[in-house]
């Protein structure tokens, strides 16, 4: 009898220390795929200051390549919250751009100040989103239809109300309040941003529209059957969308000083990228804003690295294109590991 006990009590401990063990094993694991991209970032960094490092380790290009990505921060805030319940908004980058151009228009030719300028493109965004979600949710058409033609009507009024021409001159109190001004070197728009990242971090983490969000996402039908307004909350992600996509676009005005009837399609592929690679970094499986915010500067760390080396001309679309490749892939793989964790447990 004793001697059962004893070998019960053995097989117990055993069981016990296994558990242990794997339970540090996927500690040191899960660290690793939440870290993994920083790292990764950090060898880019030291990779390209080894060769470039009167032009790479130099506090200007490191200033340059934080103020310069405010924008597509923005816009990737954007995308966040319509991925998050399921949903794709094709139409941010022309969002931005309508925004922009609306300034440049009304403010050069017009006179019409800015301070009335930033509420009316803001309106307009929401607009845009608006009509985004009505079609999505009343008429059950796809996301992905809906914004690209939305997106590609936008471009078409833009091109209409600026005869395809660039307007100069934007009041430069704008630019002043975005670029003009700095704070420990690094120009006022990079921290909008983050202020912005921040903000939707706290929506997602701890307020119960950033938990019915994700609920969404995660199952229409469940959500609706446990009392959410499954239609109201998606038909809102793309209002919200549509408002910080204006957003993006009255920095971007006040960035460049002008308005450029093409340039602002060019995010919308950038974006994409870092709202999918930041699926696999600090919450991997989830879109979350810091994993994105993360993912903008790692990859324009690497375009701007490869740029030293004279590849400007292709570099951006190729870099970017094979980044959003692989992260749509790691994140699809990082949801399927959640799930049947999820399911085992």
């Amino acid at each position: 009898m004793n001697t059962q006990l004893d070998t019960l009590e053995k097989s117990d401990d055993g069981q016990r220390r296994g558990a242990t063990t794997a339970r540090r094993t996927g500690g040191v694991r899960s660290l690793f795929e939440r870290t993994a991209l920083i790292f990764v970032w950090l060898a880019v960094i030291i990779f390209f200051g080894l060769l470039r490092p009167e032009q790479f380790l130099t506090v200007s290009n490191f200033a340059a390549i934080l103020g310069s990505q405010a924008v597509l921060v923005v816009l990737v805030c954007a995308l966040l919250i319509p991925l998050t319940v399921g949903e794709y908004d094709l139409s941010v980058a022309s969002t931005l751009l309508l925004s922009q151009m609306l300034i440049g228009v009304l403010n050069t030719r017009h006179d019409v100040p800015i301070a009335v300028l930033i509420p009316l493109c803001l309106i307009v965004g929401a607009l845009v989103g608006f009509i985004n979600g009505g079609f999505i949710v009343l008429f059950g058409i796809d996301s992905l239809i809906v914004t690209l033609g939305i997106g590609s009507l936008l471009v078409g009024i833009v091109l209409l109300i600026s005869s395809g021409q660039t307007f100069s001159g934007i009041d430069p109190a704008l630019t002043s309040a975005v670029v003009g001004q700095r704070l420990f070197g690094i120009p006022l728009m990079f921290y909008y941003g983050l202020i912005l990242v921040i903000i939707v971090w706290y929506l997602f983490e701890y307020t119960s529209l950033g938990r019915r969000l994700l609920f969404v996402g995660r199952g229409r039908e469940v959500a609706r059957l446990n009392g959410l307004r499954v239609k109201r909350i998606r038909w809102g992600s793309f209002v919200a969308s549509g408002t910080i996509s204006a957003l993006a676009g009255i920095l971007y005005a006040g960035m460049s000083g002008a308005a450029d009837p093409t340039s602002g399609t060019n995010y919308l592929l950038p974006a994409m990228a870092a709202a999918f690679l930041g699926t696999t970094v600090i919450m991997p499986g989830r879109f979350n804003p810091w994993g994105s915010f993360i993912a903008v500067y790692f990859l324009v760390t690497g375009v701007t690295g490869l740029a030293l080396f004279g590849l400007q001309s292709w570099v951006q679309n190729v870099f970017y294109g094979g980044a959003l490749v692989l992260a749509v892939t790691f994140s699809q793989l990082a949801r399927h590991r959640e799930a049947l964790v999820i399911g085992a447990g």
